[in-house]
């Protein structure tokens, strides 16, 4: 952890307001997390079953929700958020992860914990025999809307939205703010520059439409950063954070919202080997690696489950090996430090190398907007493939067999699709692109024209540092 949070040596100013500001902007991230895993939670919550039944009663004889009603309860927040991703560009000024990126010292990395602490407070309320049993987490999450609803009354504007406002004097005094520097200092006067070069770069490229994205190599970016990111989803962990404490409860366990706090604590745990070997190793070893550990992991899942349970004639799982249900747990745990070690946050870092300035926005609302789309089927679809019942495939643990072979796909389009791109500039990145056409051929390559770009940038900082010198 000291590692990811550790200043490196000779950069400037105090790091810690923008770092508050980072964590306070990610309120947004945490709120959607909690969102997602307190679904999970209360869907499996008896009172609530009983409550919001209209009728139904599922294989034990207990009042409970359709597969109708489940999938519409947890794909409603997918589907918008599918629609948001094409829209959200045109807001993008106010976006957390802008936001983020445009206050915050390079060196700095989030984390996501929405998910662990509504499972903590899931499991807090689960036996509670009234309505407070999902009441409160779901009243929880007004603690995290109401922080960021206050919030937005105090926070600074970024110096990069300053300065596309051509007000340098302002932009001066946040960024000041921000490092804790006097406003003359030259590492204020520094980033200033880059900000304002890359701001006249920017404008430069001029206007671009979707068109464009589909031309040339941009085409093959395209479509490389839309499977990314449906395979991402393919892979299966939606169906564990949304459906698996009730898939756990379906399975005969008496201590799923326990196991469910568990999975998360190994998911927020194992970002940080992911975030350390992403720029250790590179995209591709790391994708690859974490693609044959989840394809790994759900195949032995998916053989225990259709090996060592059966079903009654009314659809109750029936445990023939107790120690291969608690086996099956442990390789579900696996496949979800290989996933949060690679694909759950590479996915989205790959897809925001890939593509150059003039089409990036367009590009990734297109990516993320197929990463929701995948995500709302999935969350839709998967209560009738697992459930028991008229209507139903009745799948239970055999829908792993799906998730592995998902992720088998995973390694052969990491091995035949994805360039590494660890180290280089979005200018490199489009004369990787150009000169390499085989993704396999691309950990070889080195930009022929690295040097020169270089000088040329630190010239132009140079002379920009001139021209800001009397701010």
């Amino acid at each position: 952890m000291g590692l990811l949070f550790e200043k490196p040596k000779g950069t400037a100013g105090k790091a810690w307001p923008a770092i508050l500001i980072s964590g306070f902007v990610a309120f947004g991230g945490i709120l959607f997390g909690y969102d997602t895993e307190t679904i999970s939670g209360i869907l499996a919550m008896p009172y609530w079953a009983r409550t919001f039944s209209t009728g139904h009663r599922d294989s034990t004889g207990q009042l409970n929700v359709t597969s109708s009603q489940s999938s519409a309860i947890v794909s409603t927040l997918s589907a918008g958020t599918f629609f948001g991703a094409l829209a959200g560009r045109f807001f993008r000024r106010v976006g957390v992860p802008l936001y983020q990126s445009e206050t915050a010292p390079k060196w700095i990395r989030g984390f996501i914990v929405g998910l662990l602490l509504a499972s903590v407070l899931n499991n807090a309320t689960h036996h509670r025999n009234d309505s407070g049993s999902y009441r409160i987490p779901i009243a929880v999450q007004f603690a995290w809307s109401i922080i960021l609803v206050l919030g937005m009354f105090i926070l600074p504007e970024t110096p990069r939205y300053l300065i596309k406002r051509d007000n340098v004097k302002a932009a001066a005094r946040s960024l000041s703010k921000l490092r804790r520097l006097p406003e003359d200092h030259d590492a204020i006067r520094q980033e200033l520059a880059e900000i304002q070069a890359n701001h006249q770069f920017e404008i430069s490229l001029g206007k671009s439409g979707y068109a464009e994205c589909f031309q040339g190599n941009l085409l093959k970016r395209l479509v490389t950063g839309c499977l990314l990111q449906a395979l991402q989803q393919l892979s299966g962990i939606n169906f564990i954070m949304y459906h698996g404490t009730q898939f756990l409860k379906n399975s005969g366990f008496n201590n799923e919202f326990i196991i469910t706090l568990i999975t998360n604590c190994v998911n927020v745990g194992s970002t940080l080997p992911g975030l350390y070997a992403i720029d250790k190793w590179g995209r591709r070893p790391v994708l690859l690696l974490g693609a044959i550990g989840m394809a790994v992991s759900q195949l032995l899942v998916a053989v225990l489950g259709k090996t060592t349970t059966g079903q009654d004639s009314q659809g109750n799982i029936i445990v023939h090996d107790a120690a291969a249900q608690k086996a099956a747990i442990a390789f579900i745990c696996l496949y979800i430090f290989f996933f949060a070690a690679s694909w759950g946050p590479i996915a989205w870092v790959v897809t925001g190398e890939i593509f150059p300035l003039k089409t990036r926005a367009k590009s990734l609302s297109m990516t993320t907007a197929t990463n929701w789309l995948l995500n709302w089927a999935l969350s839709f679809s998967t209560p009738y493939l697992v459930n028991y019942g008229d209507g139903n495939a009745n799948l239970q643990s055999k829908i792993f067999f799906i998730w592995f072979s998902c992720c088998f796909l995973c390694i052969r389009f990491v091995y035949f699709m994805i360039y590494e791109t660890k180290g280089l500039t979005l200018e490199e990145v489009d004369e990787l692109y150009n000169e390499v056409r085989s993704a396999r051929e691309s950990v070889k390559w080195r930009p022929r024209g690295a040097g020169a770009q270089i000088r040329e940038k630190e010239d132009g900082v140079l002379g920009l540092e001139e021209e800001i010198r009397g701010v």
